[in-house]
């Protein structure tokens, strides 16, 4: 039978191609805040389609995976994203949406290369289609950990993101569905849910981001719940970049959190020794006999806490990274947790994009935990 709209056709085929080389397209930011603080550490990047009659992206990427085309329109969506990545304000991270499917695809993995190292950037990974095979997207998503980005599964509790999900892509940040944060505040259910969730995350080193607020009563019922990243209408529209917080919301929250802000590893982390290396590790050493640990990174990650000897012997173990506003106590049930021998060595402490900010020793927390200082 023929097309009965063969014009029609045309038209979407030239304006896929066209947007396929980012014309017509621009990306909108909206800021994710750090409820502890009251502040924007971060902004998700979503793609619009100003150029074009046809504005819902989820029917453009519909109508390039008919054509074949999810992967060019996918590279072009992240270019777009990356586009003022370079005026991204500092201590914030940068989210961009990818289909895990479109991970392998040469076009997409260009545009990472492109961007040379990655930290200070979250991959999202988004529910448009089933993950088939664990085994096959890890290397992938070890490379992009390798360049220095932090995963985040998009909303948790929904679609394929289930349990599984979870324990197999071991994200950074796991993101809240719209649909359990909605009413959060009325449903006892629902905030049984966040908290059981918010438990796994405090386990795995990842946090929790409840997207869609869009009620203050929800705003305050997260944050009761110590839920750390928020994000929603009520918050910020996605806008150009790069927008703040509404100052009576950003003290409402700073109001709300101090308490438990005075209790969290952030007021216990003191500097330490870095190195990028080994070598440079064994050299910082020998350099100050007083020194007792370096810390190697990788890039402005923390790998692993060095001491002496472990540098000389070239014994790399990953220590336990917990974020700045991790509750001292949290931070300490899950220090226990350890073997033995690392027990009671020194957290490696970060900011809410994944960077290295300094070390929180045990007697510390401990006596932050008992009241002294």
């Amino acid at each position: 039978m023929d097309d009965p709209n063969p014009g029609e056709d045309t038209r979407e085929d030239t304006e896929l191609s066209a947007a396929c080389l980012g014309r017509g397209i621009a990306s909108a930011y909206q800021p994710i805040i750090d409820t502890a603080r009251g502040s924007v550490v971060g902004y998700e990047a979503l793609l619009r389609f100003p150029g074009y009659s046809e504005q819902n992206p989820e029917v453009w990427f519909a109508r390039a995976r008919r054509a074949g085309r999810a992967a060019d329109l996918e590279a072009a969506a992240l270019r777009c994203a990356f586009a003022h990545r370079s005026t991204l304000p500092g201590n914030c991270f940068l989210t961009v949406n990818v289909s895990p499917a479109l991970l392998s695809s040469p076009v997409v993995r260009r545009v990472w290369a492109e961007q040379g190292p990655l930290g200070g950037v979250v991959v999202e990974l988004t529910e448009q289609t089933p993950i088939d095979s664990y085994v096959q997207l890890e290397p992938h998503l070890n490379a992009l950990r390798a360049a220095g980005a932090m995963i985040a599964i998009d909303d948790a509790g929904s679609g394929y993101a289930g349990l599984q999900h979870l324990l197999s892509l071991r994200p950074s940040i796991i993101k809240m569905d719209r649909e359990l944060v909605r009413d959060i505040d009325t449903d006892e259910a629902k905030r049984a849910l966040m908290e059981m969730i918010g438990l796994f995350a405090s386990r795995v080193d990842a946090w929790i981001l409840a997207e869609g607020i869009e009620r203050v009563e929800e705003l305050d019922t997260l944050v009761s719940l110590g839920v750390p990243l928020v994000q929603g209408y009520l918050l910020g529209r996605p806008a150009p970049p790069w927008q703040g917080l509404d100052l009576d919301l950003a003290l409402r929250l700073s109001t709300r959190s101090h308490d438990a802000a005075a209790s969290t590893v952030r007021g216990v982390v003191e500097p330490a020794a870095t190195a990028v290396s080994l070598p440079a590790a064994a050299g910082l050493f020998r350099a100050d006999p007083e020194l007792t640990d370096v810390v190697l990174l990788d890039g402005q990650r923390p790998l692993a806490l060095l001491t002496e000897d472990t540098a000389r012997l070239g014994i790399v173990a990953p220590g336990l990274v917990v974020n700045v506003d991790t509750a001292v106590d949290e931070a300490l049930a899950r220090s226990v947790t350890r073997d033995q021998a690392s027990r009671f060595s020194p957290l490696l402490v970060t900011d809410n994009a994944g960077r290295f900010v300094g070390l929180a020793r045990m007697e510390r927390l401990i006596g932050k935990l008992a009241g002294s200082s």
